[in-house]
């Protein structure tokens, strides 16, 4: 028996969610299966996903100081909470503190040696970890992909 297709109403295509929308809520699905394997991957060692994260921030110019304050605007978080990461990441040498030249009331924070081989470490592990996440794709596949992420990074960071 045929079937008979009905177009769909302005109620039902209203439902229909966009392609913008679709990517960004994907985005979402995606950053939080992303943050749960990294918390299982990283379970057992001494840099929880917080601390990775910010060791990551750091290892992009490790040579430059950073404030408390600088760090939260720069990751979107509370300051109270960088913080108090901060202050665990000092207790174990993965950061060290300086006076901050601009504002005697804050002090200036640098990666140290053992923060960099604990960022090498834990970021070794993950890639170890995720390493068959790309399994079959082709190089240009993964530069494309690269390429249009970037791109969406750049926007948003652009637009906060």
């Amino acid at each position: 028996m045929n079937e008979i297709k009905k177009k769909p109403s302005n109620d039902q295509k209203a439902d229909i969610p966009s392609t913008d929308f679709r990517i960004i809520n994907w985005i979402g699905i995606i950053q939080q299966l992303t943050e749960t394997k990294m918390r299982q991957l990283l379970e057992d060692t001494d840099v929880p996903p917080p601390q990775f994260i910010l060791l990551n921030h750091f290892s992009h110019r490790p040579d430059e100081g950073k404030t408390v304050s600088g760090i939260a605007a720069a990751m979107q978080q509370p300051q109270p909470g960088i913080t108090k990461t901060i202050a665990k990441m000092l207790s174990k040498d993965f950061l060290r503190t300086e006076e901050n030249p601009k504002d005697g009331r804050s002090k200036t924070l640098f990666l140290t040696e053992t923060g960099k081989a604990a960022h090498f470490e834990a970021k070794n592990r993950l890639e170890h970890g995720m390493q068959n996440t790309f399994d079959g794709w082709h190089e240009w596949e993964k530069r494309d992909f690269f390429g249009f992420l970037d791109r969406l990074k750049i926007f948003l960071d652009d637009n906060r």
